[in-house]
């Protein structure tokens, strides 16, 4: 069966808040959320970034049916890899069967404030690997050490641990990360509706294992007024690839954002209020061979998306299940380049019609 579930931004809101509108998620249908691990928001537009081991917490005494998981957690540089297994445990213990820890290469926004030097892509694969490595000798029990090529740990022990130890879903773009989700990851998280991806996923030894995929939509009462609030709430969504992993400080996302054609930015996001938007949103994600998907709604009108869901997009995929969705040649609905384009225009025509005035 399909899941759907819900993501939680802790660049964008207070954690209160986050522990708000999760509950309203589990008790409005949404199976699992995923919650965002940074030390600082992408843009200065982005208000927020709590610690996530906080909120978890508070998450874990007011959500009690979820699966919930970081989407995802770098253990490589800013937080040792023993650290997060001992975080992750404690979290497992406090949510029996319901925690899961997702984790990625990261990116130097996040990392650079230790001061060291930011590794390769290659070496960061590396790193990750030796650390999914280390947190799973440590969730063994016992007294543990490691030595390593990144890595050491000296006579650790983690004393609360869960009955069982929490999976880890490793976080890709690439085909090297899926690979490694394959091989050494329980299952895979991605931010793209990519096939080739899961492909690799799948032929590295992920083909029964989980996959997961994150949405981003902007539920509004227009398309314009959902347009408005992705340019505003999260203009980081056009951009991609290095640009994402290698700059330093919010400032400098903002810089590259100025440059980008603003129609980049509502590529692929199913804007306003018709539900087969969002719906043909999330089944480009099941055509390409994932069974979770993740909603990341832009801005703050969170508690009217939950129950817009709950109400018109939910249903559809209670009763079916991922085979009756493989339609790749099915026409799709959500917004194309042209018909982002043709909003943004629309925007620029108003925001000159407001300002004659």
């Amino acid at each position: 069966m399909v899941k759907i579930g819900y993501s939680l931004s802790s660049e964008e809101f207070a954690p209160a808040d986050l522990i708000n509108c999760a509950t309203l998620a589990q008790d409005r249908g949404f199976d699992f959320a995923l919650i965002s691990d940074h030390y600082h928001p992408w843009t200065h537009s982005e208000p927020n970034s709590s610690f996530v081991w906080s909120v978890l917490g508070a998450l874990s005494q007011r959500v009690d049916q979820m699966q919930i998981g970081t989407g995802v957690t770098c253990p490589l540089i800013r937080i040792h890899p023993a650290i997060v297994a001992q975080a992750a445990a404690t979290m497992a213990a406090m949510m029996p069967g319901r925690f899961f820890l997702g984790v990625g290469t990261g990116e130097y926004l996040n990392e650079h404030i230790t001061g060291q030097l930011w590794p390769t892509p290659h070496r960061r694969l590396e790193m990750l690997e030796e650390a999914i490595a280390v947190m799973r000798k440590l969730w063994r029990g016992a007294w543990q050490s490691h030595e390593g090529v990144y890595y050491t740990v000296r006579n650790a022990r983690i004393f609360t641990l869960p009955p069982h130890p929490p999976q880890i879903m490793v976080a890709a773009a690439k085909p090297g990360a899926a690979e490694l989700a394959g091989r050494a990851g329980d299952g895979l998280i991605s931010y793209e509706a990519d096939a080739e991806i899961v492909k690799v996923f799948e032929s590295a030894g992920g083909k029964d294992k989980p996959r997961y995929g994150q949405l981003t939509v902007s539920y509004a009462e227009t398309e314009e007024q959902a347009a408005k609030a992705v340019h505003r709430y999260w203009p980081n969504a056009g951009i991609g690839g290095r640009m994402m992993t290698d700059m330093e400080l919010p400032h400098h996302f903002e810089e590259a954002i100025a440059l980008l054609q603003p129609e980049k930015t509502l590529e692929r996001v199913p804007l306003g209020p018709d539900p087969r938007r969002h719906i043909d949103g999330i089944v480009r994600y099941l055509d390409a061979g994932y069974d979770h998907v993740y909603i990341h709604q832009v801005g703050p009108r969170q508690e009217e998306f939950i129950r817009f869901y709950a109400g018109q997009v939910l249903p559809h995929f209670k009763r079916r299940v991922h085979a009756g969705f493989n339609s790749a040649k099915r026409e799709r609905t959500e917004p194309s380049k042209q018909r982002a384009r043709a909003i943004t225009h629309k925007l620029a025509r108003s925001s000159h019609s407001v300002r004659r005035k």
